[in-house]
């Protein structure tokens, strides 16, 4: 028997791939998330190898993880017999994930080699978007009828449990309409009356259920809220359809915020793990977004242009630049991922713009008081030590500059604060206003306000 110390790498799997007792062994040590994770390291071949010659339990298991990233690509490269046999015990929900990654020539080919109610149950998951309830549901679950007993319920179970993802909960239904009546937990049914009707277990309220087009992040927030472990989907009807489960939940957070933060830094979001996808790709999912701030950046060229006649006659007033426009920036950012996950989270909808105003305005007030008053110190305490000369009117410029930082930091905060009610009005994700696009639109009109600034101030002695 092989014993480690440590947790076996990649290679070692390989190499016991040759033996298939032994790579049982190796696999025995190991936690299925982590031998997802090794095969992600492997050439596709090499993963397909160890996959095949793994324990059929294991190697389900493993195909099952969400950390696995290149299950597709291993199943193509396995036989068609091998392949369906495998995709047939896996859970639904990841069934439909592996067959969304999956090309489509090789999807259609694969499908066929599946069980009819296998078919059904996929062509009925992959109607639904990835980012909705149905996107994200499984259809393994315990539903009955509500003239059941508590007794014909455990049986039941006992019978099919093993065949589900998870057993939660069972999903009791009207028995001639089927719409859901109940939802009772495990728990209730363990400690119920064996002889009682299972519709007189547990809570008697109308049960929580989302629709299957419910946005994914809408099912998190009630799962959170509520502290489920699972919530049932309904149609129309309100018969159940499936169930999200709260570790299906969790993966699809991680999913939601990865592309949050992509589209944040300023990039269209990446629909591939980043050691997965082409570098052909990667430059195609960037180029556009970082072409279209160079293009806006380019503005800040046009405007310091505008003003060029002021610069040469005070040229003193070019070593604020950077300052004054990074201020702004920096203050439309904190603003805007402050507003973004606002959002996200439901503490603000689309109406409350105007309070989100009242609260900015004096906020990047009081802001640009802080900073503009430290930049005015700065500027005297430099003039009084030596350290540099900014002139006869060294007063006037520390004033400009403590009054223009007043200004772009103001308007920098209500920008970066309304741009997202602005984008989700027009439909888009508020993720769109990323810190780069914000900064952008600060350096901009952060130039203008300093400039204008200057003008008011210093015509007639400097300019």
């Amino acid at each position: 028997m092989v014993l480690l110390e440590t947790p076996p790498t990649p290679e070692l799997l390989y190499l016991c791939s040759a033996e298939p007792a032994e790579l049982a062994e190796v696999a025995a040590q190991m936690r299925s998330a982590d031998l997802a994770e090794a095969l992600n390291q492997l050439p596709r071949a090499a993963a397909a190898k160890v996959v095949a010659n793994l324990p059929f339990h294991v190697a389900v298991q493993v195909l099952d993880e969400p950390e696995m990233e290149c299950e597709d690509e291993i199943l193509a490269l396995l036989s068609e017999p091998a392949a369906a046999q495998l995709v047939e015990a896996m859970s639904a929900d990841r069934q439909a994930d592996v067959f969304r990654a999956m090309p489509e020539e090789q999807r259609a080919k694969l499908i066929r080699a599946l069980e009819p109610d296998t078919q059904a149950a996929l062509k009925e998951l992959l109607r639904y978007p990835p980012e909705t309830a149905g996107g994200i549901m499984t259809t393994e679950l315990v539903s009955v009828p509500a003239s059941w007993t508590v007794e014909q319920t455990l049986r039941h179970i006992s019978s099919v449990g093993r065949a589900k993802e998870t057993v939660y909960a069972v999903y009791v239904h009207d028995p001639d309409t089927r719409r859901l009546r109940r939802v009772v937990s495990l728990r209730e049914l363990i400690v119920s009356d064996r002889s009682v009707p299972v519709s007189q277990v547990g809570d008697g309220r109308q049960p929580l259920s989302v629709a299957a087009d419910t946005d994914r992040e809408e099912v998190a927030r009630l799962i959170s809220k509520y502290n489920l472990l699972a919530i049932p989907v309904v149609d129309e009807e309100g018969r159940v359809v499936g169930i999200v489960t709260v570790d299906d939940v969790i993966d699809a957070i991680v999913a939601e915020q990865t592309e949050a933060v992509q589209r944040f830094g300023g990039m269209e979001a990446l629909d591939e793990p980043y050691t997965r996808i082409s570098f052909v790709r990667m430059i195609k999912k960037r180029a556009g977004w970082l072409t279209a701030l160079f293009l806006g950046e380019m503005l800040t060229a046009t405007a310091m242009g505008h003003f060029e006649g002021e610069i040469q006659k005070a040229v003193v007033l070019a070593l604020f630049v950077p300052l004054i426009i990074s201020s702004g920036g920096n203050s439309g950012s904190q603003a805007t991922s402050l507003i973004i996950r606002a959002l996200a989270l439901r503490e603000l909808t689309v109406k409350d713009w105007w309070k989100v105003a009242l609260r900015e305005l004096p906020a990047g007030l009081a802001l640009g008081v802080i900073l503009g008053t430290v930049g005015v110190i700065r500027i005297l305490l430099w003039q009084a030590l030596g350290w540099y000369d900014y002139g006869v009117h060294h007063l006037l410029v520390a004033l400009t500059v403590g009054l223009a930082l007043i200004g772009v930091v103001t308007f920098g905060s209500m920008a970066g604060s309304l741009l997202p009610f602005l984008l989700r009005r027009l439909g888009f994700d508020p993720a769109s206003a990323s810190a780069p696009f914000v900064a952008t639109l600060v350096d901009v009109t952060g130039l203008v306000i300093y400039f204008s600034v200057a003008f008011l101030l210093l015509r007639g002695s400097l300019l």
